[in-house]
């Protein structure tokens, strides 16, 4: 049996990631008062691009994982409880792709944004 060839991630794919991630994160933290490790995220993208027939190397992965773990830091300690797990209910109802929130979008620029500065290119 072949294997599939790796496809190359494009910027959008790698920024829905970065956002799925700070969403999972972010849930996580308010579900159970801790953070996924660098490790436990890497994993976790890897998981996801699985389902999609795609793969990413590990160095990539690990850099999208401390990317998100960054963001959702920031958010948590910008943000109330309250507004924090609003953030995180509307972030993880947002990995519907049916799901329209103006929030959610807002967070996608700021993934974008936060790429290009790690010079992910688009």
């Amino acid at each position: 049996m072949k294997p599939a060839p790796i496809v190359r991630l494009d910027f959008n794919t790698r920024k829905a990631l970065l956002f799925a991630l700070t969403a999972e994160r972010l849930s996580a933290y308010y579900e159970h008062r801790t953070w996924l490790t660098e490790a436990q995220g890497a994993t976790l993208a890897a998981q996801w691009l699985s389902r999609s027939k795609l793969q990413l190397a590990l160095a990539e992965r690990r850099l999208l994982s401390e990317l998100s773990d960054e963001f959702a830091r920031q958010l948590a300690g910008t943000l109330s409880r309250e507004a924090g797990l609003y953030a995180s209910h509307e972030m993880m109802e947002a990995l519907d792709p049916n799901y329209q929130s103006a929030f959610a979008h807002d967070l996608l620029d700021e993934c974008a944004r936060l790429l290009r500065e790690r010079g992910v290119e688009e």
